[in-house]
């Protein structure tokens, strides 16, 4: 779920993105539902981290048949050591990085990464587009994503990001990641998360922009526009760290000050935000027929591995009760 909160600006509040982990509260609540042996509460858990695991790959392997392979991989790996786990943050990481690593060795997977990489000029607005986005009116993200065309436009331009770009953003954006996770499953600093996530937002948002030119019949002629701003162009280089609310308060007043004052940059912020919140808003399921035979087979592995690991407990609880009668004997 999105939440926000809201920063004095000299032209009123400037909104500061922040979001609710729905991906936390589903291992959270499989692990709570695993607790117990109702098999009702076991086939709820683990439909709720196969939803997990196909969303996330589908994102990053871009086919649905790749992530339903992804999905069932990663769970069959994972039923022997389910029943053990009773920390959410451990299960969380160690089923992303699974998936991680079976997604960058899908050879469909590596098909986007060799996409060009984009300067940081090249992925901001021209002038003729930020007064487009002035005049134009945005439609809610979650409605636009009922819309089938843009749905399948931000599925492309999720598509065509390079590798390292897309699971940046699949993880922070869309898996409800802070920072830190990200940079612990993929191995990455901090730093560079942040890098590609801004870099990756900046994509998607000019792979949309073009496609709502090229549907408006737009023309941009070279050597038109007019140089950028110096303080808006160095603005633009750290608005995901503003809008996730991560620059610091003096930081943060001067970019207050600046975006009251500019409108360019305030409707590029709105462009942005709304990129952000499209992303957010992706979220799909598993509801193929091969899905729910998955489930149930998983349910089943599950179930075994359980009453292995309760079996295994019963034996050790013996040894150490034999092992102390013995002890008091002598």
């Amino acid at each position: 779920m999105l939440q926000q909160h809201f920063v004095p600006g000299r032209l009123g509040a400037v909104r500061v993105v922040h979001y609710a982990g729905d991906m936390r509260s589903g291992v959270e609540q499989a692990i709570q539902l695993m607790q117990g042996s109702d098999p009702a509460a076991i086939e709820k858990a683990i439909s709720l981290l196969q939803d997990t695991v196909y969303s996330f790959s589908v994102k990053v392997c871009g086919h649905p048949e790749d992530a339903e392979d992804t999905m069932q991989y990663v769970l069959m790996k994972s039923i022997p050591h389910l029943a053990r786990f009773d920390n959410q943050q451990a299960l969380k990481v160690w089923l992303y990085k699974v998936a991680r690593n079976r997604c960058i060795s899908s050879h469909r997977g590596a098909e986007a990464a060799s996409a060009r990489h984009l300067s940081l000029d090249e992925l901001m607005p021209d002038g003729r587009e930020l007064m487009g986005l002035v005049k134009s009116n945005e439609l809610d993200p979650e409605a636009l994503l009922l819309n089938r065309e843009v749905g399948d436009q931000l599925e492309q331009a999720i598509g065509s990001l390079p590798e390292g770009y897309r699971m940046v953003l699949a993880l922070h954006d869309m898996e409800e990641l802070d920072t830190a996770e990200v940079a612990e499953i993929t191995g990455l600093r901090a730093a560079t998360v942040r890098v590609r996530l801004h870099r990756a937002r900046l994509m998607v948002r000019k792979y949309l922009s073009d496609r709502a030119k090229d549907a408006e019949g737009i023309t941009i002629h070279a050597g038109a526009e007019p140089a950028r701003p110096p303080r808006c162009r160095k603005l633009f280089a750290a608005l995901s760290d503003y809008i996730d609310g991560l620059v610091d308060d003096a930081v943060c007043e001067q970019m207050d000050r600046h975006i009251g004052d500019c409108q360019p940059c305030q409707v590029f912020l709105r462009s942005l935000k709304s990129t952000v919140q499209l992303c957010r808003a992706y979220s799909p399921e598993c509801r193929s027929p091969r899905g729910e035979e998955i489930r149930r087979q998983l349910v089943s592995e599950y179930q075994a591995a359980v009453s292995e690991l309760s079996k295994m407990k019963q034996v050790s609880s013996a040894k150490v009760s034999g092992s102390c009668f013995g002890n008091s004997s002598k």
